[in-house]
């Protein structure tokens, strides 16, 4: 039986009062208590790297929750890492550079 989800996208202007949208829009749609800390850490780390915007999807499929932040351009490798990537990393159970390199993802729930 195929797993259900729902699926959220917004696009943030590339400031920094965002990061705070970004957490309350978190927490309007998905319940997982690392998920808004998670999502600012993306946000935070395409913002790093000067987009001017950033869009941010939240996807839900049964158990597991998946958040991207993405920016208009391939990011510098320096962009996943450091102490944001570091919390990012610790507190998911997968992350990683999306395939076309202009964002960054972050996977809740599942198995590692």
């Amino acid at each position: 039986m195929p797993e259900s989800g729902h699926t959220w996208q917004k696009a943030f202007k590339g400031e920094p009062v965002e990061a705070a949208h970004v957490r309350l829009w978190t927490t309007g749609r998905v319940k997982h208590p690392d998920a808004p800390l998670i999502a600012h850490e993306l946000f935070v780390a395409i913002l790093k790297s000067g987009a001017p915007v950033v869009d941010m999807t939240l996807s839900t499929a049964g158990p597991r929750l998946r958040i991207t932040a993405q920016g208009p351009e391939p990011l510098p490798v320096i962009y996943s890492h450091g102490p944001g990537w570091a919390l990012i990393s610790g507190l998911s159970h997968l992350s990683g550079l999306t395939t076309d390199e202009c964002g960054l993802w972050a996977q809740l729930g599942g198995k590692r």
